[in-house]
């Protein structure tokens, strides 16, 4: 009796000793989140994500990035993740025309990468996660032909580069273009300086007549602040501002009136499904990482998970604020 007992526990103990070797995560999975202007709030929400699932899974979550606008330091930031050969990157591409080839020197690298908010299509990235940023710009145009009733000049705060940008752009022109009486004055680049926008706002406030501008479209999340300050500091209450993203600042802006609306991404969700993602990949790799999945009717992969989009104003607003802060 005493030896069967003997082996039952050596079994038991094998049992255990195996199951431990052989748990799915360990802290010694790194996986990085790169990206640009990680000062934002914006950012900062994309990487409470990113750490929350980490935490969740017991593996190593790092985020690089410059925190400003600064395309190369980010290239430099993806050259150093790539060379310390972690399970997986995550990346919000600036400007493709810098990062396309880092991209495609992880995957044959043997490194899955995966983007974030701001694709390049054009690389041999897996896919890319977030907004659907055409759908979100047709929105927000929508919101400005039911607020302007079907008249006036329109400007746009925006940042040269970034594909996310360009096609909210284009998402506004689908919509902007069949109002004839509808003009888009300007698209100004406000090259990641968000005073740019209110003193480029304070200047077009001046103008009047045929030139008046009636609303003003921020499609990133620091002018939205910026501009309605300069639009309240002029008194200027016939003139509309849209925003970009659920800053406190432009929730505070919507309750207060400055802003008429603004288009909420989900960037926490961004970061938390991205690292998920990483993660399924390094367990279950692909037979190839460069494979053109496009391609492929069976491929593993999505071209595209659409983290949603909402349009936020006076009607919806408290719930956004509420939610802001339980997540605090």
């Amino acid at each position: 009796m005493k030896t069967m007992k003997s082996v039952g526990l050596a079994l038991l103990l094998i049992g255990v000793a195996f199951t431990t070797g052989c748990e799915r995560h360990s802290k010694k999975e790194v996986f990085y989140l790169v990206g640009v202007n990680m000062s934002l709030p914006y950012w900062q929400t994309v990487a409470k994500g990113f750490n929350q699932a980490a935490a969740q899974y017991m593996v190593t979550a790092k985020v690089a990035g410059p925190e400003n606008y600064d395309p190369q330091a980010e290239l430099a930031e993806m050259q150093k993740a790539v060379a310390a050969k972690p399970a997986g990157i995550l990346i919000s591409v600036a400007d493709v025309s810098v990062l396309g080839s880092a991209i495609d020197s992880a995957i044959a690298a043997g490194v899955p990468v995966i983007t974030i908010d701001s694709d390049a299509p054009g690389t041999k990235r897996l896919f890319f996660i977030g907004t659907n940023n055409l759908e979100a710009g047709r929105m927000g145009g929508h919101r400005v032909v039911e607020q302007l009733g079907g008249s006036g000049n329109v400007v746009f705060f925006s940042l040269s580069g970034q594909p996310n940008m360009e096609d909210r752009l284009k998402g506004f022109k689908d919509v902007l273009d069949s109002r004839p009486n509808i003009h888009i004055a300007d698209v100004i680049d406000i090259k990641s300086d968000a005073r740019a926008a209110f003193d480029k706002t304070q200047e077009l406030l001046a103008l009047t007549g045929p030139k008046k501008v009636s609303a003003f479209v921020c499609l990133e999340s620091a002018s939205g602040k910026m501009v309605s300050d300069a639009v309240k500091r002029a008194n200027g209450t016939d003139r509309m501002v849209v925003a970009w993203d659920v800053n406190q600042d432009t929730l505070d802006g919507i309750k207060g009136g400055s802003i008429n609306a603004t288009v909420a991404q989900k960037p926490f969700t961004m970061g938390y499904v991205g690292l998920k993602q990483l993660d399924g990949i390094f367990h279950n790799p692909p037979s190839s990482l460069s494979k053109d999945n496009s391609q492929d009717a069976f491929s593993p992969f999505p071209v595209f998970i659409d983290t949603g989009t909402s349009l936020v104003d006076k009607r919806n607003v408290d719930a956004f604020i509420e939610s802001a802060q339980a997540h605090q």
